[in-house]
């Protein structure tokens, strides 16, 4: 198992900055895979988990766009004192509908899985993240040294010529 997650996320990470939908299928089958190794789900547990972890992530993203598009719109430093303090209401708001939704889906989580397994939820998403991280900064790094190469490569050949 983990060399599959090994080959998807070094598939997974090669492809990433396209944001295709492929790609992108991709990096939620090595997400799939990671967590249900991690929490080593039954079949069972898995057939039912799967759907309300979706859910649960859904409903995280609508939560995180809505933040983003109230931040994408406001300009503290052209804002008023007034809107400002709506912000920041607003904003806590949302950190509490977070915190209800984390707590509905962990009750509903329980009735699938363990405490255990839901503690190590937790864990998974983060190295997941971290993973996926270090993959695409490492790819970084090499489009950014063959990007330093290539430059290197033509002065060579700009000073052979002009000599």
């Amino acid at each position: 198992m983990r060399h599959l997650i090994t080959l998807v996320f070094t598939l997974t990470a090669m492809g990433l900055w396209a944001q295709s939908p492929s790609t992108m299928e991709r990096v939620e089958a090595a997400k799939i895979a990671l967590i249900t190794e991690r929490l080593e789900l039954t079949q069972e547990q898995a057939e039912k988990f799967w759907p309300i972890y979706r859910e649960f992530s859904e409903q995280q993203r609508n939560l995180r766009k809505e933040f983003n598009n109230l931040r994408t719109n406001h300009n503290p430093q052209t804002a008023s004192e007034e809107e400002n303090q709506k912000m920041l209401e607003m904003g806590m708001q949302i950190k509490e509908r977070q915190l209800g939704l984390e707590r509905t889906y962990s009750e509903r989580m329980q009735q699938v899985i363990t405490t255990r397994q839901l503690m190590s939820l937790r864990k998974a998403e983060d190295d997941f993240k971290e993973m996926l991280m270090k993959r695409i900064r490492e790819q970084q790094g090499q489009r950014d040294q063959m990007r330093q190469d290539r430059i290197h490569n033509n002065d060579n050949m700009q000073r052979k010529r002009n000599n």
